[in-house]
């Protein structure tokens, strides 16, 4: 007995594993084993239900995450993301690569309502990823590596749900780190798009016909109450009218008043649907939250974040090389691993160290937000290729080899944001929020 007490975070790193390798969730392997650490270590077994019901149903933040979830997929179950989309070629089919373009700026405007890149690639991404392809009008690799790239900046503007995350484990503030998310969002769309224009240009893409401009008034009109989800969503935050966590819910109300009176277009039957859907997903994400939580408190109880520390204190590391440190890490780790486990699971060991170092935590969530995102379109694992793959039948191969110009973009503008805190930090310290 003595020897697993001493040995006991070692024994459960293994079981963790162990567990994982069977193919069983990464929620339960964590539960599993953090269970076996407090009966090895002589603590109470109480501690996992305590820290778990602590976690979840002590903070009010960590509801917002299914409000979120059930908001996108009342999105997109209603077909508002049609309107959308007529709405933006309207705006931009006529520029260099119109259907590419509108791919984008489709893409912004939802992420304003979804917070999540799969909802966006499944929902929106799904219909123009068709449309793209519809007579060989673009590559089928192109069109699939476009939309998986446009994805993740959902979860780059606000709202967001990996951010919900950072702010529960980092105890800073959602609606600085929501503001400070927009900026690096819009430059990310831009830059895109201006590479897809020149791409239109070498490659001989098609330009959309444009649109009479009698029409415009009609095509806006009816995207114009989908469109006011973001503008309601982000101003009432930053009013001080209700908390992030209340913006959800209000976000999922709306949805539901659009889809069901404004637009007509979400029975009875699909609506079960979509709960059913919101349940699934809220239980996989809540699985993890839940482990996370008790492994947390372990590695807590076990010293790990101050070993950590004290790793990096050693070598007298500089914040700059601490953050190429965590960025080559948080890159290799996305390859592998889904966006709410590194953030759950990983990001508390770092945090007392960036805090130590003098680096702005608002600033180290934005980053660590943008470089998870690339690591959903990163070959061979990348999450939303695979399920491009699966709605759009495009081969893994076509859009891999179109994916990494993308990649590099990406790339680029994550080390221009990690040393130019200005661009996640200026807009919430303009609004008084930092």
């Amino acid at each position: 007995m003595e020897f697993l007490a001493d040995h006991a975070l070692i024994i459960m790193l293994v079981i963790m594993v162990g567990i994982t390798i069977t193919g069983l969730p990464f929620g339960i392997s964590m539960i599993v084993s953090s269970v076996f650490y407090l009966a090895m270590s002589g603590r109470d077994v109480g501690l996992a239900a305590e820290n778990v019901l602590n976690g979840v149903f002590g903070n009010f933040v960590a509801l917002a995450v299914p409000l979120f979830i059930f908001a996108a997929n009342i999105m997109n179950a209603g077909k508002i993301s049609d309107r959308l989309l007529n709405f933006a070629l309207a705006l931009v089919g006529r520029l260099p690569g119109g259907l590419a373009q509108v791919n984008i700026f489709t893409s912004l405007i939802f992420s304003g309502m979804s917070g999540s890149a799969i909802s966006d690639a499944a929902g929106v991404g799904k219909v123009i990823t068709e449309m793209m392809m519809r007579e060989g009008r673009y590559p089928r690799g192109f069109a699939g590596a476009l939309t998986a790239t446009s994805a993740v900046v959902g979860p780059i503007f606000p709202p967001s749900i990996p951010m919900v995350f950072y702010a529960l484990i980092s105890s800073t503030s959602v609606g600085a780190l929501f503001l400070g998310g927009v900026i690096p969002a819009i430059l990310f769309c831009v830059v895109l798009a201006i590479a897809v224009a020149i791409m239109a240009k070498l490659r001989g893409f098609p330009v959309e016909k444009a649109i009479p401009l009698a029409a415009l008034p009609l095509i806006f009109v009816r995207a114009f109450p989908a469109l006011l989800m973001p503008v309601i969503l982000l101003g009432g935050i930053y009013s001080g009218i209700f908390t992030p966590t209340e913006a959800a819910a209000v976000s999922a109300f709306y949805a539901l008043l659009l889809a069901v009176f404004a637009y007509r277009v979400l029975g009875l039957e699909r609506f079960w649907d979509v709960v059913k859907s919101s349940v699934n997903t809220t239980a996989v994400v809540t699985l993890v939250l839940c482990g996370a939580f008790i492994f947390n408190y372990v590695i807590t109880v076990e010293r790990v974040p101050q070993m950590v520390f004290e790793l990096f204190n050693s070598v007298e590391l500089k914040p700059w090389q601490f953050l190429i440190l965590l960025n080559i890490l948080y890159l290799l780790l996305g390859c592998i691993l889904d966006v709410s486990t590194i953030m759950l699971v990983v990001t508390p060991l770092f945090i007392p160290t960036a805090a130590a170092l003098g680096i702005d935590l608002n600033h180290l969530g934005i980053v660590l937000v943008f470089n998870m995102m690339i690591g959903l379109i990163t070959p061979p694992y990348g999450i939303l290729l695979f399920i491009i793959k699966a709605l759009n039948g495009i081969p893994l191969s076509e859009m891999i080899r179109e994916i990494w110009l993308f990649m590099a973009i990406l790339i680029a503008l994550l080390m221009l944001l990690t040393f130019y805190p200005p661009l996640s930090l200026w807009l919430p310290t303009a609004a008084g929020m930092l």
